[in-house]
């Protein structure tokens, strides 16, 4: 019986694992081969050893790249987790119209990035755009240029990029609300407990696996940069003055505007390898996600 069940579960697994090992742990390896050359796109990989690697920190824009995407996480993850935490609670509570709020919140979510960054350039153009329009109503000339401006455009990504994603974590606490037993809710009301303390001292403890899930997905969706690159592409291209050339962009750029293929496979590998390092360091503090009930 346990023979069968074991090939059953083989055999439901087999086609996602097939799948991850063509589409990811090989373009991985043929990543981390090509690092170690300096192919540029036209067949041929003369060996350079770790010279691409002794490179990356010697470029001042690779380094730049690191502080851009260290400032996009510290900005995304907690904006992205705190509004979506807030959210989750308003629409897990009993308000009128719930559903609707449940739909509303998560609707950006369901647009394309590509039209999301349309809209949010148009949004902030110089001189024409909506808000500078709506600055200009209100008594301020000169708006500042949110695109333009080397100390706002990443910001302005941050910010774009927290509306975007903020519905999907939404979801995710939500999911994690819901599994809080209700008559552990309904003892605390009686007990004289408000909306405060029922939040502080009963809700967030209990949502420790969720929060765990939550921000560890949300730091390596910010590190990789994998979603937010459409933003950026689509935004600001990396500019002003690289002021938004997160890693994964720099890489882009190397790759297939510098055809730098070895040394783009190169700081690929570098980020993977920092990524691997850090989802490893989180699961071993915690455990793999696991709480106990003296944790709380």
């Amino acid at each position: 019986m346990r023979r069968r069940e074991a090939l059953a579960a083989w055999g439901f697994l087999a086609p996602s694992a097939i799948g991850t090992g063509v589409f990811v742990f090989v373009p991985m390896l043929l990543a981390f081969g090509l690092s170690f050359t300096s192919a540029n796109g036209f067949g041929q990989y003369p060996w350079v050893g770790l010279d691409n690697y002794e490179r990356m920190f010697d470029d001042p824009l690779f380094t730049n790249s690191i502080r851009v995407t260290l400032l996009f996480v510290l900005g995304f993850v907690p904006g992205v987790y705190l509004l979506g935490l807030v959210m989750a609670l308003v629409v897990y509570g009993a308000i009128p119209a719930r559903a609707f709020f449940r739909v509303a919140f998560f609707a950006p979510y369901t647009v394309s990035l590509v039209v999301v960054g349309l809209v949010w350039r148009y949004m902030l153009a110089d001189r024409v755009g909506v808000v500078g329009s709506v600055l200009q109503q209100i008594g301020i000339d000169n708006p500042p240029s949110f695109l333009g401006d080397p100390d706002l455009a990443l910001w302005v990504v941050v910010i774009a990029s927290i509306w975007f994603f903020v519905g999907y974590y939404m979801v995710i606490l939500l999911g994690g609300l819901q599994e809080i037993p209700q008559d552990v809710l309904d003892a605390a009301r009686l007990d004289g407990a408000g909306t405060w303390r029922m939040v502080v001292s009963i809700i967030l403890p209990m949502l420790k696996p969720t929060t765990f899930f939550a921000l560890v997905l949300a730091t390596i969706a910010g590190l990789a940069g994998l979603q937010s690159f459409d933003l950026i592409y689509v935004m600001t291209q990396g500019g002003p003055a690289n002021s938004t050339s997160l890693g994964i962009y720099y890489v882009y750029e190397q790759a297939f505007k510098s055809s730098q293929f070895g040394y783009a496979a190169a700081m690929a590998t570098w980020y993977a390898l920092v990524l691997i390092l850090f989802t490893g360091i989180a699961f071993k503090l915690t455990r793999g996600g696991r709480f106990d009930v003296s944790d709380r």
